[in-house]
Order: C-alpha cells, then structure tokens, then sequence
C-alpha cells in the first residue's frame, strides 16, 4: 500500500471516530468546517485526497490537529517521528514545501511545521478558530507574514507570534529560499 492509500484510509478513519466521538452528524461536521457533505463522505470512505486547506478546514471544526487526522497508529507519551516519517502537504515544482513535523493534542492540538519558500511564492491561510495561536521562527530568508491585510517583515534569525483567527499569508518577496519552524497552538472543541 502506498504512502498516500495509507494517508487516505487513515484520515477517513480519523475523520468518522473523531466526528462520531463529539457527536456531529455528517451535516453538522460540514457546516462547521465549510466543506460539503459529499466531501466528508468521500473522505471517510477513503475515496478522495482532499486538499490541505480542505483538512485543515475539517481539523479546526473537530478541534483536532492535522497530526490526529493523519496518524495511524497512536501511539505511547513519547513518539519520535523520524525524519523520513515527516508528513509533507503542501509543496510546489520550483521548491516550497511544508512538513508536519510533530503534532499532539494535550492540553490542545498542537503542531509544529517545518516550512521553505522559495522566491517569488507564498502560501495563504483561511482564519483558523478564535484562540488559535501560531509561532514562526526564520532561520534562513525573510519571510513576509501578512495577517489581516498587515504585512510583517520577519528576518532570518527573528521570530513572531500571532494570533491566527483572521487571514494570513507567508511569503517569499526575496530572492533567496525562506527556511523557518512553524507552531501552532488550536484551542479545544467544547
């Protein structure tokens, strides 16, 4: 089975225990998370490879990390993922990419990313739930963090905090690869 049959089946899995564990049917689940109910009903029958907007989205409404609706065997306290385990969803042909490096869900979903962007490219962001809180450390470039209309220079070596319930955007406007660790801290679904 490959990487992504196993992603699939996994998130489907995920996505059902998760919304049956908080009780929302099918249609409550989807107006939560925006998404249609026919794509939550191929997600959960393994049919379809939704996009990482479109997970992120279903993540949020289920008070969940990303990691949560990935994984596939949870494990005890202490897990090391690997480098080569490390869950890359977003990436483009001239280099950019995202990885999910390590996720839990004590005391809320929380994620940690490892991002590059190459020049000239950007990725945007839907609002996340109020309470949501995402860290960004640059290790390499300047990244160009845009949140509600507001761009942020943050260079190499510089970090900022943000409060991520509204817009925002990373970017590269330079012309050398940005590098930078990404955290992000969801509240729980009451």
């Amino acid at each position: 089975m490959s990487d992504l049959d196993l992603l699939t089946q996994s998130l489907g899995r995920n996505v059902k225990r998760w919304r049956t564990e908080r009780g929302f049917t099918l249609d409550a689940l989807a107006a939560r998370a925006g998404v249609s109910r026919g794509m939550l009903i191929q997600i959960e029958q393994a049919r379809t490879n939704p996009s990482l907007g479109t997970v992120v989205k279903i993540g949020d409404a289920l008070g969940v990390s990303i990691t949560t609706l990935l994984d596939y065997e949870q494990g005890p306290k202490v897990r090391i993922v690997p480098a080569e385990q490390a869950v890359r969803l977003w990436h483009t042909e001239a280099g950019s990419y995202n990885r999910l490096l390590a996720g839990t869900e004590a005391p809320g979903p929380l994620e940690m990313w490892d991002w590059r962007l190459m020049p000239g490219e950007g990725s945007p962001s839907d609002p996340h739930p109020t309470g949501t809180v995402e860290l960004v450390h640059v290790t390499e470039g300047e990244l160009t963090l845009t949140v509600d209309g507001v761009e942020h220079l943050v260079p190499a070596g510089a970090s900022a905090s943000f409060e991520a319930n509204t817009p925002h955007r990373y970017g590269n406007d330079g012309d050398v690869p940005v590098e930078m660790v990404m955290a992000v801290s969801v509240p729980l679904v009451h």
